[in-house]
């Protein structure tokens, strides 16, 4: 079969077009038929050897998939012909992939296989930030940071099924047509100073969630617009540096930062993958969730892909179909 093999850690070149056998699946594991290839972050961090999880090479990278069910183990509830999406912490970037049934959710008829990739780590993540971590309640008023981007737009769409008031922060204003599409009822560009712009548009009072997933020096402008009992939650750093808070602003204003790694739980809760699929599936049925593809390509050009995606090339998501 054809995958692309990372032979160095040196970013999007180091993936190389390789045929290879078919792989076997586990006991616990199904074969999936790939269609379509999510193309995220974290991939692009680990063909740099930043990402958390850091394989042996030559590795096949790739976490995000939707295809059809080749072989599902007895009882698993899933037969061949099934159509799924999957989040795989490598082995993606290949026609056919192994898949944990904890890392499977099934798809409906009439997904298409690109809006089913799309999902899978920005939706799912979104999902998990705002509804397990933040407790997200309707009425309540969101920030979205990197709302131009795949994560900020599922953000959004998430925010809105839930019964929010989004807010969104983009980088430019090229971006603010994408935020618009993707449902924002307001939106804004992240210069500095813009808590003072947040406050205006939430009456003064400030907001009650923060979705962020750039950090750097957005992270603390972004404290200054939580209202009280507000929650900021971190979900990555692709602006660059780390930040850190001094805990006795959360303190004194009662406000609250929360960590929100999707991936690294699902070890933790096998049950949450179905779960939240279920309900991203009743989302996008409702027309709340919709995958703002801004890009796609074919299986040859996923380098390229990734390589636009590391320079801010691609407004939205951008999807591989084989």
């Amino acid at each position: 079969m054809r995958a692309f093999q990372l032979t160095d850690y040196v970013g999007p070149d180091g993936l190389v077009p390789v045929d290879v056998p078919e792989p076997t699946p586990g006991q616990d594991e199904l074969l999936v038929d790939v269609k379509a290839i999510g193309i995220n972050f974290p991939d692009l961090l680990m063909t740099k050897g930043q990402y958390q999880f850091r394989p042996e090479l030559p590795a096949i990278p790739g976490c995000e998939i939707s295809g059809d069910v080749l072989t599902a183990p007895a009882g698993s509830g899933l037969q061949t012909g099934d159509r799924v999406a999957a989040f795989i912490w490598q082995g993606g970037f290949a026609e056919r992939a192994t898949v944990p049934l904890r890392a499977v959710m099934p798809i409906s008829q009439t997904m298409d296989h690109a809006d089913a990739a799309a999902i899978v780590v920005n939706y799912h993540t979104v999902h998990f930030a705002l509804s397990r971590r933040g407790h997200i309640r309707a009425g309540e008023r969101v920030l979205v940071m990197g709302a131009g981007g795949g994560i900020g737009t599922a953000a959004i769409q998430i925010a809105n099924g839930f019964g929010a008031h989004v807010i969104a922060g983009v980088a430019n204003e090229a971006q603010i047509a994408v935020a618009r599409a993707a449902g924002a009822a307001d939106v804004l560009t992240l210069e500095p100073g813009f808590a003072k712009a947040v406050k205006v548009l939430s009456g003064d009072r400030g907001v009650d969630i923060v979705v962020d997933p750039v950090g750097d020096w957005l992270f603390d402008e972004a404290l200054r617009v939580l209202a009280p009992e507000g929650r900021l939650l971190v979900i990555g750093f692709a602006a660059g540096e780390i930040p850190q808070v001094k805990v006795n602003r959360l303190l004194l204003r009662n406000i609250s930062v929360v960590g929100a790694a999707f991936g690294a739980f699902l070890d933790l809760d096998p049950g949450l993958m179905a779960e939240q699929g279920r309900s991203l599936m009743e989302m996008a049925a409702a027309g709340h969730v919709r995958p703002q593809i801004g890009q796609r390509f074919s299986f040859a050009e996923l380098p390229t892909a990734l390589n636009k995606l590391s320079t801010g090339g691609i407004a939205g998501k951008a999807v591989v179909a084989l």
